[in-house]
Protein backbone atom coordinates (compact mmCIF):
# COMPACT_ATOMS: atom_id res chain seq x y z
CA UNK A 1 0.00 0.00 0.00
CA UNK A 2 1.11 3.28 -1.00
CA UNK A 3 2.14 6.06 2.06
CA UNK A 4 -0.37 8.47 2.74
CA UNK A 5 0.44 12.28 0.48
CA UNK A 6 -2.03 14.13 2.99
CA UNK A 7 -0.61 17.19 1.88
CA UNK A 8 -1.41 16.70 -2.10
CA UNK A 9 -5.29 15.31 -0.57
CA UNK A 10 -5.37 18.66 1.22
CA UNK A 11 -4.80 20.67 -1.52
CA UNK A 12 -7.09 18.81 -3.39
CA UNK A 13 -10.08 18.78 -0.91
CA UNK A 14 -9.33 22.95 -0.10
CA UNK A 15 -9.64 23.14 -3.95
CA UNK A 16 -13.07 20.84 -4.49
CA UNK A 17 -14.29 22.92 -1.08
CA UNK A 18 -14.43 26.23 -3.38
CA UNK A 19 -15.17 24.74 -6.19
CA UNK A 20 -18.59 23.96 -4.28
CA UNK A 21 -18.66 27.06 -3.14
CA UNK A 22 -18.72 25.81 0.88
CA UNK A 23 -16.85 27.20 3.95
CA UNK A 24 -14.71 25.01 5.75
CA UNK A 25 -17.48 24.77 8.51
CA UNK A 26 -20.49 24.20 6.16
CA UNK A 27 -18.51 20.98 4.88
CA UNK A 28 -17.60 19.95 8.48
CA UNK A 29 -21.19 20.20 9.08
CA UNK A 30 -22.85 18.21 5.85
CA UNK A 31 -19.88 15.51 6.79
CA UNK A 32 -20.04 15.14 9.84
CA UNK A 33 -16.63 15.93 11.07
CA UNK A 34 -15.33 19.05 13.45
CA UNK A 35 -14.20 21.79 11.85
CA UNK A 36 -10.75 21.93 13.71
CA UNK A 37 -10.14 18.55 11.83
CA UNK A 38 -11.07 18.78 8.51
CA UNK A 39 -8.84 22.23 9.04
CA UNK A 40 -6.06 19.50 9.82
CA UNK A 41 -6.79 17.51 7.13
CA UNK A 42 -7.00 20.47 4.23
CA UNK A 43 -3.53 21.74 6.03
CA UNK A 44 -1.59 17.96 5.92
CA UNK A 45 -1.57 17.59 9.52
CA UNK A 46 -3.76 14.72 9.56
CA UNK A 47 -4.26 11.06 8.39
CA UNK A 48 -8.03 11.12 7.64
CA UNK A 49 -9.44 7.39 7.80
CA UNK A 50 -11.34 5.76 4.54
CA UNK A 51 -14.74 6.33 6.31
CA UNK A 52 -13.90 10.08 6.87
CA UNK A 53 -12.85 10.57 3.34
CA UNK A 54 -16.09 8.97 2.24
CA UNK A 55 -18.52 11.07 4.20
CA UNK A 56 -15.96 14.45 2.33
CA UNK A 57 -16.98 12.94 -0.69
CA UNK A 58 -20.16 12.42 -0.14
CA UNK A 59 -20.75 15.76 1.12
CA UNK A 60 -18.90 17.42 -1.99
CA UNK A 61 -20.69 15.21 -4.25
CA UNK A 62 -17.23 13.69 -5.78
CA UNK A 63 -15.84 10.14 -6.15
CA UNK A 64 -14.68 8.80 -3.11
CA UNK A 65 -12.41 6.83 -4.95
CA UNK A 66 -10.06 9.99 -6.21
CA UNK A 67 -10.03 10.60 -2.62
CA UNK A 68 -8.63 7.55 -1.65
CA UNK A 69 -6.59 7.64 -4.38
CA UNK A 70 -4.98 11.31 -3.51
CA UNK A 71 -4.60 9.67 0.17
CA UNK A 72 -3.31 6.71 -1.42
CA UNK A 73 -5.14 4.32 0.03
CA UNK A 74 -5.89 2.91 -3.56
CA UNK A 75 -2.55 2.13 -5.74
CA UNK A 76 -2.51 5.44 -7.93
CA UNK A 77 -1.67 3.36 -10.83
CA UNK A 78 -4.57 1.12 -10.77
CA UNK A 79 -7.42 2.71 -12.42
CA UNK A 80 -6.20 5.97 -12.89
CA UNK A 81 -7.93 6.66 -15.97
CA UNK A 82 -11.55 5.68 -14.89
CA UNK A 83 -11.39 7.27 -11.51
CA UNK A 84 -10.07 10.34 -13.46
CA UNK A 85 -12.53 9.89 -16.00
CA UNK A 86 -15.74 9.65 -13.11
CA UNK A 87 -13.81 13.00 -11.32
CA UNK A 88 -14.23 15.18 -14.27
CA UNK A 89 -17.76 13.90 -14.97
CA UNK A 90 -18.66 15.09 -11.36
CA UNK A 91 -16.62 17.73 -11.14
CA UNK A 92 -18.23 19.37 -14.86
CA UNK A 93 -20.41 22.47 -13.45
CA UNK A 94 -22.07 22.79 -16.64
CA UNK A 95 -24.10 18.94 -15.52
CA UNK A 96 -26.98 18.69 -13.58
CA UNK A 97 -26.69 15.81 -11.06
CA UNK A 98 -28.72 13.64 -12.87
CA UNK A 99 -27.24 14.67 -16.24
CA UNK A 100 -24.00 13.24 -14.40
CA UNK A 101 -25.67 9.82 -12.85
CA UNK A 102 -26.48 8.89 -16.47
CA UNK A 103 -23.34 9.72 -17.79
CA UNK A 104 -21.34 7.40 -15.29
CA UNK A 105 -23.75 4.82 -16.07
CA UNK A 106 -23.63 4.82 -19.87
CA UNK A 107 -19.38 4.71 -19.12
CA UNK A 108 -19.75 2.13 -17.01
CA UNK A 109 -21.73 -0.18 -19.41
CA UNK A 110 -19.56 0.67 -22.00
CA UNK A 111 -16.39 -0.59 -19.64
CA UNK A 112 -18.10 -3.60 -19.25
CA UNK A 113 -19.06 -4.20 -22.90
CA UNK A 114 -15.17 -4.06 -23.30
CA UNK A 115 -14.49 -6.78 -20.52
CA UNK A 116 -13.45 -4.51 -18.01
CA UNK A 117 -15.60 -4.39 -14.90
CA UNK A 118 -16.00 -2.03 -11.67
CA UNK A 119 -12.12 -1.80 -10.51
CA UNK A 120 -10.43 -4.58 -12.91
CA UNK A 121 -8.36 -3.89 -15.86
CA UNK A 122 -6.65 -5.21 -18.31
CA UNK A 123 -3.25 -6.81 -16.21
CA UNK A 124 -6.28 -7.92 -14.27
CA UNK A 125 -8.27 -10.11 -17.08
CA UNK A 126 -4.72 -11.18 -18.14
CA UNK A 127 -3.56 -11.39 -22.11
CA UNK A 128 -6.55 -10.66 -24.71
CA UNK A 129 -8.84 -8.94 -22.43
CA UNK A 130 -9.60 -6.05 -24.43
CA UNK A 131 -10.37 -8.01 -27.25
CA UNK A 132 -13.82 -7.81 -29.10
CA UNK A 133 -16.21 -10.30 -27.08
CA UNK A 134 -20.13 -11.37 -28.12
CA UNK A 135 -22.14 -9.12 -26.91
CA UNK A 136 -25.88 -9.08 -26.71
CA UNK A 137 -25.75 -5.92 -29.00
CA UNK A 138 -24.01 -7.93 -31.42
CA UNK A 139 -27.04 -10.08 -32.40
CA UNK A 140 -30.53 -7.90 -32.70
CA UNK A 141 -32.32 -9.38 -30.44
CA UNK A 142 -35.84 -9.07 -32.77
CA UNK A 143 -34.14 -11.34 -35.41
CA UNK A 144 -32.81 -13.63 -32.75
CA UNK A 145 -35.88 -14.21 -31.40
CA UNK A 146 -38.01 -14.01 -33.92
CA UNK A 147 -38.86 -14.85 -37.84
CA UNK A 148 -39.61 -12.70 -40.71
CA UNK A 149 -43.54 -11.05 -41.63
CA UNK A 150 -44.87 -11.23 -44.85
CA UNK A 151 -46.64 -8.47 -46.21
CA UNK A 152 -50.08 -9.56 -44.37
CA UNK A 153 -48.19 -9.63 -40.56
CA UNK A 154 -48.38 -13.15 -40.67
CA UNK A 155 -45.17 -15.35 -39.68
CA UNK A 156 -43.30 -16.40 -42.14
CA UNK A 157 -41.92 -19.54 -40.71
CA UNK A 158 -43.01 -23.29 -39.86
CA UNK A 159 -46.51 -23.59 -38.20
CA UNK A 160 -47.72 -25.77 -35.93
CA UNK A 161 -51.54 -27.21 -36.41
CA UNK A 162 -53.60 -28.97 -33.93
CA UNK A 163 -54.02 -32.69 -35.11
Amino acid sequence: MASLNVGNLGEYLREQRRNAQLSLRQLADAAGVSNPYLSQIERGLRKPSAEVLQQVAKALRISAETLYVRAGILDAERDRDEVETRAVILADPTLNERQKQVLLQIYESFRKENGFGVGETAEDLGEGAAEERPSDTDVPSDTAVRGTRTAGGSDAGPRRTAG
